[in-house]
């Protein structure tokens, strides 16, 4: 029974590392045999794909879940993933409420709201979805990752440009309600704990950001400033270790307001917001 053969397949990517075995066995015998995780038990024996084998020996390598199925879930949407391209991670769906409420809260008819350093183009896509007069925009630097945010923004009203953050959109200077964004923050000395789905499949771009892993956000910060309207909000997702390090980024003296750290669904600081000063 197909059942039998994903107890056997969980062990075996449990014994490899694998930290939701029982689930990515479950995802795989679904994909595998075309049916949802639910209707598993709906499969025949006779009907036993032998491909889930293969498939679960990828796994077992830690290529990412992902990758193998080529599609990630973020909130309420379902996105085209692969080699090349940052796969979208659950603690970045609180992120993106957070955000979500604060459009809400400013009562503008069309908020405007940019995305930096997009990957798949899971956060914009999400706003774009959930708040259903916004304006949004984003960026990618990287080709690679590319391929994959035109995939998945097609048919969207998502406004995608190649280019670097840190210079992206002079065209929306001083006239933006929300700059959000998931950047690199990994610091580079902390390579080797990285896990193994990240660390040898996602892109480094994605990953790493200098010795402290906040280069990149230092740069961000300025980007957002130059972008936001006053009283226009930033919000950046960090690494749960970085907490109380990214407020100090947004500071008074730079022309912020209100720069707080958030925790995400376990409790942990996972991303830093802050307000543009009115003059």
């Amino acid at each position: 029974m197909l059942l039998a053969e994903v107890a056997q397949a969980t062990q075996r990517l449990a014994d490899a590392g694998v930290p939701s075995p029982r689930t990515d066995a479950e995802e795989l015998a679904a994909f595998v045999h075309g049916v949802k995780r639910g209707e598993l038990h709906s499969v025949k024996d006779s009907d036993f794909d032998a491909r889930y084998w293969e498939v679960i020996a990828r796994r077992e390598q830690r290529e990412p879940l992902q990758h193998i199925t080529g599609r990630a879930y973020f909130r309420y949407l379902e996105l085209q993933v692969g080699p090349g391209v940052f796969v979208p991670r659950p603690e970045t769906e609180s992120v993106v409420g957070w955000a979500i409420d604060a459009v809400r809260a400013m009562d503008v008819v069309e908020p405007c709201i940019v995305d930096l350093c997009t990957g798949s183009g899971a956060i914009a896509l999400a706003l774009a979805q959930e708040v259903p007069r916004s304006r949004v925009h984003a960026v990618e630097l990287s080709e690679d990752a590319l391929v994959w945010t035109r995939k998945n923004v097609e048919g969207s009203r998502v406004d995608l440009r190649q280019g670097n953050a840190l210079d992206a959109f002079p065209d929306l200077d001083a006239q933006v309600d929300l700059v959000i964004s998931n950047p690199p923050y990994i610091p580079l000395t902390e390579w080797e704990y990285v896990a193994p789905e990240a660390r040898d499949y996602d892109p480094d771009l994605a990953l790493f950001s200098g010795e402290d892993g906040l280069d990149l956000i230092r740069g961000l910060e300025r980007t957002a400033h130059r972008l936001l309207r006053p009283g226009g909000v930033v919000v950046i997702e960090h690494a749960d270790t970085q907490g109380g390090q990214v407020p100090w980024i947004f500071t008074e003296e730079r022309g912020w307001a209100d720069a707080a750290d958030h925790p995400d669904l376990n409790n942990r600081p996972r991303f830093a917001t802050a307000r543009k000063a009115l003059p």
